[in-house]
């Protein structure tokens, strides 16, 4: 579909890419690895047509459709929500024009056998199918449930867009991608400002409704769960391996392996064949053989060994000093802003050493309970810090603490003690600044850089209380290996709010769930507590919403609500009531055809997919599955709508 040839990049003098070769296919689901720098997001633009390579180029048919989430994006705020999101259908309206323009053409032309004007018959035909597929789908619905999966509420919908902060507006960007349905999707970094919930569901969306996925992430869950290759890009060169990332890790280690022993033999020949020739350059008798040894050594193709970790940094922090055994009580605490109450009556205690995670989505009070316990806000109820807490916290703004005249060196260098200043400049470089990095000034570092800068300075700073506030934002995998394995050997008590599953797992042992202005106490890890809420997807938490609302409708419908409505019923004619029951059995005749056709259509996925893992695939296999898929969403819509009119009917009998 596309196909990435000789391409190849260079910045002042360096090489990026060199020679790169590779294709983009029908519903490769690619994450593209390397380490930070190692041109993952400058891929991202070329394929988008944003960037142009120094050689090669990316060829691609005209007709196909590229979508690109970038990590930053200037965003127009003049519009509603729903307003800026249906932008993702102008493209209808240029399909038409197209169409418009060809009709005129082919009537104007009178060159029927023509290569030409078979190619305006191809092209007419297409936009047809386009059009007619674009338009079969209910506009609206789409867009609220797009907007829903990725966290908005219904009275968002109205509101503008200038009154949303950054992160929520790239998800207003995001809903617009999503919602072309592109045939190419590019995503840089697209959990970033997304939580737990809203991340499972577009997990769920790029699975089963995207075409083809190449997507930048250090969130391993994310990409392992929605990839089926990674690409990796290293020293200028990429490694294509047909599986997930997990699997990634283990062939990248045995390739690793592989690269290593291979160089080590060449260095062996190399020094063998130096020795040879200084040995007997200066012999008569072996001149012809030093000079073949020379031209040898001239024609070996030097073995370049990968970026390899060989540091294994360990991150200690100080030891905590001791606190009281419970640094955090709280008791019926609440905070409200105006007329919306965050959450209430939030009563619970941490224990000394526990490591707790703060989670729910975005907006329930999560940033707003640590502002509570740092007493940056007024609040109601009663917190108390328990004795002798010392803590550190961690939020987005504490880049803005930092001292700007000083160098990244110096900045770590003030506040390490002990044996850890010996190993300041590993740690700088863990986190990603190494070499002269090291020596910049803060002030000219961007808001990234910043961020990764206050995590190290307050890592390092004797406390026993760490809040964290999304932590992870901006490190890569390794950082993040390295930040955690640090937090699990910390003696001290430990807050995360995140919404990086992996980074989780593992790490906390009790998870206070924000929602619905409640904070409720689960215990156990991030899995046990996704797997007791049954929240593999947001659009499963509907479902379960959905059944949850339907149960109380049934339950409501007491002997003694029925006995009301027999008497109801009684008081109307008796065609009346016939009429009435006709409806019932019309409508609930619906509900079961369309719940026939649900299963139905399941079955013939199951059979398609089936064939797919046995390896019995053709040419149209995967259309044929698109296309059943489609089907079912729309025999799915017409379930919600005959369900509905269902509730409708019986609601009105029980209220006449």
């Amino acid at each position: 579909m596309i196909s990435i040839q000789n391409l190849s990049v260079e910045f002042s003098a360096k090489s990026l890419f060199d020679n790169i070769n590779y294709v983009i296919n029908k519903k490769d689901k690619i994450a593209l690895v390397g380490k930070n720098g190692a041109g993952k997001s400058t891929m991202l633009k070329i394929i988008a047509g944003l960037q142009s390579p120094t050689s090669g180029c990316v060829a691609k048919p005209n007709e196909i459709t590229i979508s690109y989430l970038p990590q930053q994006m200037e965003l127009n705020d003049s519009l509603t929500v729903i307003e800026e999101v249906s932008k993702a259908f102008s493209h209808i309206d240029e399909m038409r024009d197209q169409l418009n323009k060809i009709n005129n053409e082919l009537l104007t032309r009178e060159d029927y056998e023509s290569k030409e004007y078979q190619d305006l018959i191809d092209r007419l035909s297409i936009l047809n199918e386009h059009i007619a597929m674009e338009e079969s789908e209910n506009r609206e619905a789409e867009m609220e449930r797009t907007l829903i999966g990725l966290g908005f509420n219904r009275n968002d919908f109205n509101r503008p867009t200038a009154e949303f902060s950054g992160g929520w507006r790239m998800r207003i960007e995001l809903a617009k991608l999503l919602l072309t349905h592109p045939d190419v999707l590019l995503l840089d970094e697209p959990t970033n400002h997304l939580d737990i919930e809203s991340i499972q569901w577009l997990e769920n969306f790029l699975i089963t409704k995207a075409n083809a996925v190449v997507l930048v992430s250090h969130d391993r869950a994310f990409i392992d769960n929605v990839t089926n290759r990674t690409i990796e890009i290293s020293l200028g060169k990429i490694y294509d391996y047909a599986v997930n990332y997990s699997k990634y890790v283990v062939l990248h280690q045995e390739r690793i392996e592989q690269q290593m022993r291979a160089y080590q033999n060449q260095q062996k020949q190399i020094q063998d064949t130096e020795e040879f020739i200084e040995r007997f350059r200066y012999k008569a008798t072996k001149s012809v053989q030093v000079q073949s040894r020379i031209k040898q050594l001239a024609k070996i193709e030097r073995i370049e060994v990968d970026e390899v970790d060989t540091s294994h940094l360990n991150l200690k922090l100080p030891p905590a000093p001791r606190s009281g055994d419970y640094p955090i009580i709280a008791d019926n605490v609440g905070k409200r802003y105006g007329e919306h109450q965050v959450f209430d009556n939030a009563t619970f205690t941490i224990k000394r050493g526990e490591k707790v995670a703060f989670v729910g989505k975005n907006g329930e009070g999560k940033s707003t309970l640590v502002k509570c316990i740092m007493n940056e806000i007024p609040f109601t109820g009663n917190l108390k810090i328990g004795h002798n807490v010392k803590i550190g916290y961690f939020a987005q703004n504490q880049a803005q603490l930092l001292d700007g005249e000083i160098t990244v060196f110096d900045t770590i260098d003030r506040v390490a003690v002990g044996d850890i200043r010996t190993k300041i400049r590993d740690i700088l470089g863990a986190f990603m600044f190494g070499g002269e990095a090291s020596d910049k000034k803060v002030k000219v570092l961007s808001g990234g850089e910043k961020t990764r800068l206050a995590m190290i300075r307050l890592l390092l700073e004797p406390v026993n209380l760490l809040i964290l506030d999304e932590p992870t934002n901006h490190l890569d995998m390794r950082t993040k290996d390295i930040l955690k394995q640090a937090i699990k050997d910390f003696n001290g008590t430990v807050i995360v709010v995140s919404h990086d599953r992996e980074f989780l797992d593992g790490l906390v042992e009790k998870v206070y769930e924000f929602g619905g202005g409640k904070i409720k106490e689960c215990l156990g890890g991030i899995y046990e507590f996704l797997e007791k809420k049954k929240i593999d997807s947001l659009a499963e938490l509907e479902v379960n919403s959905q059944l949850a609302k339907n149960q109380t409708i049934k339950s409501t419908n007491t002997p003694e609500k029925n006995e009301t409505t027999s008497t109801n019923n009684a008081k109307m004619s008796y065609a009346e009531q016939r009429e009435r029951e006709k409806a019932i059995k019309r409508a609930e005749k619906k509900v079961k055809e369309a719940e026939t056709e649900i299963s139905n259509i399941e079955n013939e996925i199951a059979e398609i997919e089936a064939k797919i893992a046995a390896g019995d695939i053709d040419n149209d296999i995967f259309n044929i599955h698109a296309e059943k898929n489609k089907k079912l969403e729309n025999a799915m819509s017409l379930w919600e709508l005959a369900s509905m009119e269902l509730e409708e009917i019986k609601s009105k009998n029980i209220n006449n």
